[in-house]
């Protein structure tokens, strides 16, 4: 029998818990996203996933020139690692504006834009020209639906788009649009979802080139919504989750992307004939969702019972055939935030070997700046 893809043939060497990353699949999946696209120019990946160096490299390797991210330190991470333009998809407020700006000034030689949604903003960004010592490209942030940041598509955003147009030291770059509350299994009945969202921002884009105002970019949608957007030649696309992917993604089986990244735990008691207890607590895990957060691929009949900081406690008819200090290897619900919870990844080679580490710089709130 094949060896099983995940199984880490030194996994002795490597501590639990720890999140494990898989080169070879990361790659496949980046292949597969510009393959959905067509043209990587229009692939804007949000780096908040993966938060690593290396994955940057990876997709500039692969012609991907364009990233988006949501804090200066996952901006910072990303211009050390040689992108060249780099979207802040969180509007700056307070003492952010002037890290904004010292990162401008640190990284010259980097494209950095930033979104508003308010006039108070856009006036604050404005008045900041001495610290900028440059004009700041902005995309206006669209409420599409979600409710969670934007401004709904309408007169006020016609009125917000005018005025960031004539304000100085600002240089408007066009619309950002996040549908992130789109997560309809049914790829049909996720499409046209995306798509009815999509009327009023048409009818947005419309109006304000027939009023003189120029839109030169739109960046859409996140992961769920993405082949869709895709298909539009006029819009750039921003998804994340599918470089590594999450057993919370796999409900959307149009999206043939592979789980590329894991948690290893081990277990350290058993404190019941059908009970083990793993060192995966809220700290390695991400704990935003009810259970099941974890799903293990050498043990999918586990029911989690308990769960607290340091502890993961399951429910196995096998719990007999497992002894203290055996490994299980995990899938999260969600990704992004479970890897902001590691400081490494264990990359794992073609041969099963884990070797080396990768540091997930972006996970700090300070780089330097």
């Amino acid at each position: 029998m094949d060896r099983e893809w995940y199984l880490i043939e030194n996994v002795d060497e490597v501590p639990s818990p720890s999140l494990i990353v898989y080169p070879d699949r990361i790659n496949e999946n980046i292949e597969r996203a510009i393959s959905i696209i067509g043209d990587p120019g229009r692939l804007r990946p949000h780096i908040k996933t993966h938060k690593m160096p290396q994955i940057i490299d990876m997709h500039l390797h692969d012609g991907v020139t364009k990233f988006k991210c949501a804090t200066i330190a996952e901006a910072e991470m990303a211009s050390k690692a040689g992108a060249k333009d780099i979207l802040i998809a969180t509007q700056p407020v307070g003492p952010n504006i002037k890290r904004l700006a010292a990162l401008f000034q640190k990284y010259e030689d980097v494209k950095f834009s930033t979104i508003c949604d308010n006039p108070e903003t856009a006036r604050q960004l404005s008045s900041s020209k001495a610290q900028f010592e440059t004009s700041i490209p902005i995309y206006i942030d669209i409420d599409s639906g979600m409710h969670r940041t934007g401004i709904a598509p309408g007169p006020e955003a016609v009125s917000l788009y005018k005025l960031v147009s004539s304000l100085p030291n600002l240089k408007l770059q066009g619309l950002h649009v996040y549908d992130g509350h789109i997560h309809e299994p049914e790829p049909a009945k996720r499409e046209q979802l995306c798509e009815d969202g999509w009327k009023p921002i048409e009818a947005l884009r419309v109006e304000l080139e027939q009023s003189g105002l120029k839109v030169p970019h739109v960046i859409a949608g996140g992961t769920p919504t993405f082949p869709f957007h895709a298909q539009h030649q006029d819009r750039e696309c921003s998804p994340g989750t599918y470089v590594f992917w999450d057993f919370g993604y796999q409900k959307f089986e149009d999206l043939d992307f592979l789980i590329s990244a894991l948690l290893i735990t081990r277990v350290i008691s058993k404190p019941a004939p059908n009970r083990l207890c793993l060192d995966l607590g809220h700290k390695a895990v991400a704990a935003e969702n009810p259970p099941p957060r974890v799903q293990f691929l050498n043990l999918p009949d586990a029911t989690a019972v308990m769960h607290s900081e340091e502890h993961l406690v399951i429910e196995t008819t096998d719990a007999k055939a497992w002894k203290v200090g055996d490994v299980l290897y995990g899938v999260p619900r969600h990704i992004c935030p479970t890897v902001a919870l590691h400081d490494f990844a264990f990359p794992v080679n073609e041969n099963g070997r884990a070797e080396g580490k990768w540091e997930t710089l972006g996970r700090r709130r300070f780089i330097s700046i």
